[in-house]
């Protein structure tokens, strides 16, 4: 089921907590969007608090914690590494005094028991846990473009909604009151994200160790699977799978390992084996081996497509690479 149109509540305070490459990138566009409403600015807060120089320069309140954020928001967003990022933060929020119908609704993506036990723990101080876990990479999430899976209440719907779909989102999945439904429809998400990776970068070192080339078969996945595959693709052909040192990743290697993880581990407690996303994940996995014996590089999630590669007798980096880092 697909997002319907709401209006946010008048004098709705939002928070945000969190501000990576996807979060900062959400956060600025909701604030964008309270100021073209006349609302009141973003209140927010990040450990490094550099992070938030941005957001405050157009508008945003920074905060100094997490507890101040809370106690002075209705809705708290949160944007967080992991799942013991998200348990702390959650912590101080519950720390933060009455937070009596409050909505925390996450963004990061956790292990649905993770989500389960978290939502309960709200519950029962009269707040409300909602999953809103986010399909894409930060390009997308900076065009306002991303896809969310939402798991909460049609109340909490009402509320946050107008913040999602035509703010930081394209589309809003509604997977139901159970959040976690959402996180464990984005963990499905992952694998099959993780699989189509593999297949592709399989596919490129097909071509190149046939003699095909990688422009022929980058533009049949441009034409004839989509834009999620030529996206794909280009991480791979523009070598942002081993981004330089002055670039980030798209995806950060390590949320891919976490992902994709979730995934597998959910899909062994239902007694089913992902033979294509274990594929991935162990190329993951030697990925990040990659990176800890090159002073721990940054890798993108794509960067499994180094491993296919070194398994083909090629180089982990392309000759785009190696020019692009000044190796040749």
């Amino acid at each position: 089921m697909t997002s319907t149109t709401t209006v946010a509540p008048p004098g709705l305070r939002l928070g945000w907590i969190g501000l990576g490459s996807m979060g900062s990138a959400m956060a600025k566009n909701i604030h964008r969007y309270l100021s073209s409403q006349g609302r009141e600015p973003l209140r927010f807060f990040n450990r490094t608090a550099s992070r938030g120089d941005t957001l405050a320069a157009l508008g945003g309140i920074r905060r100094q914690d997490v507890v101040q954020v809370a106690s002075e928001s209705d809705v708290i967003f949160i944007s967080a590494s992991d799942d013991k990022a998200v348990e702390s933060i959650i912590a101080q929020i519950l720390d933060s005094g009455d937070v009596t119908d409050k909505i925390v609704v996450d963004t990061t993506t956790i292990h649905p028991d993770t989500t389960k036990a978290l939502a309960a723990k709200l519950k029962d101080r009269g707040a409300e846990f909602v999953a809103a876990p986010v399909f894409g990479a930060t390009p997308v999430a900076e065009a306002g473009q991303l896809l969310v899976a939402f798991g909460g209440s049609n109340a909490a719907y009402e509320k946050v909604g107008p913040f999602l779909k035509g703010v930081i989102a394209r589309e809003v999945l509604l997977v139901g009151e159970e959040p976690e439904k959402a996180t464990l429809l984005k963990t499905t998400g992952n694998f099959l994200m993780a699989g189509l990776m593999e297949l592709i970068a399989e596919a490129h070192v097909f071509a190149e160790k046939t003699g095909l080339g990688s422009a022929a078969l980058e533009r049949l996945l441009e034409l004839n699977f989509g834009t999620v595959a030529h996206s794909d693709s280009v991480r791979m052909t523009t070598g942002v799978y081993a981004p330089g040192k002055d670039q980030a990743p798209w995806s950060d290697l390590e949320l891919a390992l976490k992902d994709v993880g979730h995934g597998v581990d959910c899909a062994a407690r239902a007694g089913v084996r992902l033979e294509v996303a274990n594929t991935a994940l162990e190329h993951l996995r030697r990925a990040k081996g990659y990176s800890e014996r090159n002073g721990g590089r940054r890798l993108d999630s794509s960067s499994l497509y180094g491993v296919v590669r070194e398994d083909a007798g090629l180089d982990f980096r392309t000759e785009f690479i190696r020019k692009r880092d000044g190796e040749e």
